[in-house]
Order: structure tokens, then sequence, then C-alpha cells
């Protein structure tokens, strides 16, 4: 069970994935979270070096579709000026949201790839149907609801029994 929470990658921010180095894998869309994975959990929009990221993720051929447990009017305040789609209140892990982001995308699961900053929702869900799953540091945790910091403390037990199976080692985050 608990293999199932550990990521393909491990990274601070979106902006340390190597895009291209993804693409020439053969990777073409990413389904991302956006609270504390492209923006704090009460930043309302994209800063601009997010926008500069989205426009380089786009040049380098990849589809993007932000994939969100929250709700409508939070995800489309922030998705539709940047003219990116959106699932919202997604309930990850739950596989639906998955399948409706790579059917935005019209891509298979071996050609996706999914970034968010919990293990529960995005790595688990993106484990589960066999996409490459990237975790990133969360920008903002003094930010997150209730639901979030009860995932963490789960995160924090999960975390110490993959250290002890040998299967989490600090030393694999690439920066």
């Amino acid at each position: 069970m608990f293999e199932s929470l550990v990521p393909k990658l491990r990274v601070n921010t979106v902006f340390d994935i190597n895009l291209e180095d993804l693409y020439l894998k053969g990777y073409r869309g990413i389904i991302t979270d956006l609270d504390n994975t492209l923006v704090g959990a009460k930043a309302p929009l994209a800063t601009p070096e997010l926008v500069l990221w989205f426009d380089k993720v786009k040049q380098h051929g990849f589809k993007l579709v932000i994939v969100s447990n929250n709700n409508m009017n939070r995800v489309s305040r922030f998705a539709a000026p940047l003219n990116i789609e959106f699932v919202h209140g997604a309930r990850k892990p739950t596989n639906a949201p998955f399948h409706k982001a790579m059917k935005l995308m019209n891509l298979e699961p071996e050609m996706t790839i999914v970034v968010g900053d919990q293990m529960l929702t995005d790595v688990y869900g993106g484990n589960r149907l066999g996409l490459f799953t990237v975790l990133v540091l969360p920008i903002s945790p003094e930010d997150e609801g209730l639901g979030t910091r009860i995932n963490r403390r789960i995160e924090q037990i999960a975390l110490t029994r993959l250290r002890k199976q040998g299967l989490w080692h600090e030393e694999e985050q690439q920066e």
C-alpha cells in the first residue's frame, strides 16, 4: 500500500521539472494540482513566473489541465484568465478526474504526467493509473485547510514506514 504513495520524481517546485527530458521520454500532457502546487492555497491568480512556466510548458509541446479538489469558483477564477482547461471538485484520488483530464488532452496514461503536492491525492491517484507522478513541496502549508492538514499527518506516518522499508531516500529529490 505505501509503495503507491511514492512519486516517480520529487522536486522543490514546478519550475524544477525538466520538461525537455520528459518530452523526450514521450510524455505529452501534464495534469497539475492547483493549491500549493502552482500557487499558495489563498493566492487567487498566477504569479508572473508561473505564467512564464505555462508558456514554457506549451512551447515544449505539452498539453496541460488543472485538476483540483477545490470548488468551481476558485479553480475557474485561476484558470480562465490563462485559458487553461480544468477539472474542479475532483475528489482525488478517485480515478474519474484523471480520466477526464486525459480525455480533455486526448492522451493515454503512458503519455501523462501528474504534478502535485500531496502523496495521498495527487501521487496515489496518478500511480494507480500508471501515470508519471511528480511530487513538489507545498508552497504555503500554513494556508491549508483541515482536510489537507489531516492528509499531511497521514503522509508523515507513511513516510516513516517508507523510510523503514528503504523506499524513500531524502537524497532522491531533484533540484
